[in-house]
């Protein structure tokens, strides 16, 4: 099969490389997944898990990317809740990775059925800023109808989902961005935007949430806008940011079942847009993921036809 993968980690995803690989087998309680469109976040090669496995061995060449959607080929001894010829999408585990190939070993658990009706391209886009969005604001968040919200990159891939999310559960929504970022960030349900390059922060006020992706002095200064009992929630890494009479939690996305659900069927019923600014395929996928100018939203790698 072809696949991308990357054997240096100094060179970034200049260091990818289109090469034949052999195709995975299933193992127990996976299944073999025929990969129709897969994503990409180009901080998985700064992750340890990307260049070892879970005891620190190395694995390179490593096929990278976690986000798929794609049909069952094949079942795993013992696996069970799907079927060969099933639509399915998701997330896989950071030390298999895997996605950006014609064919994955994954987890069943990892996967939730795709419908119909959704196309391949916008599984794969959803997966990853979906269940982000969803995880941090209402599992580790604990958002709840009536309360502000600020969220910081509201015009990218997971901010746009964060943004929507959101203000469907009921929240008064602040996007942050750059200046050029406005009317997307916006567009996407904002209700109020910061221009982090000319605007004030502090001028916000208090809120009740945040919600961090870009970490660093945004996130410190960010942790003292925080309400009384309020949260800050950040994917950006560990940080000493806390708000006086707060809680900061930092987080890492997991697949899970269940929210794929809830969040395919917002995709379903117009409640929920991707934000796709590149569809690509696996043979320019390492030229796309090497763009010469600013992507506007998230590149997906269109695997099959």
């Amino acid at each position: 099969m072809k696949a991308i993968v990357v054997t240096d980690e100094a060179a970034g995803t200049a260091g990818m490389k289109l090469v034949e690989q052999p195709e995975p087998q299933a193992a127990i309680n996976d299944v073999v997944v025929q990969v129709h469109a897969s994503g990409f976040t180009s901080g998985e090669l700064t992750w340890p898990s990307t260049w070892t496995d879970r005891l620190g061995r190395d694995r390179t060449p490593s096929i990278p990317g976690q986000e798929l959607a794609g049909v069952v080929t094949a079942l795993g001894y013992g696996t069970t809740g799907l079927s060969v010829g099933q639509r399915v999408f998701g997330l896989s585990d950071s030390y298999r990775g895997g996605t950006l190939a014609e064919y994955v070993a994954i987890e069943a658990r990892n996967l939730a059925p795709l419908p119909g009706d959704v196309d391949f391209t916008v599984g794969a886009g959803v997966a990853m800023p979906g269940l982000t969005a969803w995880q941090g604001l209402f599992v580790h968040g604990r958002l709840q109808a009536g309360r502000s919200v600020l969220v910081h990159g509201a015009a990218g891939a997971v901010g746009s989902m964060v943004t929507q999310l959101a203000r469907e559960a009921g929240a008064y929504v602040i996007g942050t961005g750059r200046a050029a970022d406005r009317q997307k960030a916006l567009d996407f349900g904002a209700q109020a935007f910061v221009d982090l390059e000319n605007d004030v922060l502090e001028e916000v006020g208090g809120v009740d949430l945040v919600f961090d992706v870009i970490g660093g002095d945004i996130r410190t200064r960010s942790a003292r806008l925080i309400r009384a009992g309020g949260r800050l929630v950040t994917i950006a890494g560990p940080t000493e940011a806390r708000p006086a009479d707060g809680l900061t939690i930092d987080f890492v996305v997991v697949s899970d079942r269940a929210h794929l659900g809830e969040i395919i069927r917002r995709v379903r019923d117009g409640r929920l847009r991707t934000n796709i600014g590149n569809i690509a395929t696996l043979d320019d996928a390492v030229a796309a993921f090497n763009p010469t100018g600013r992507n506007n939203g998230k590149t997906i790698i269109r695997v099959r036809p």
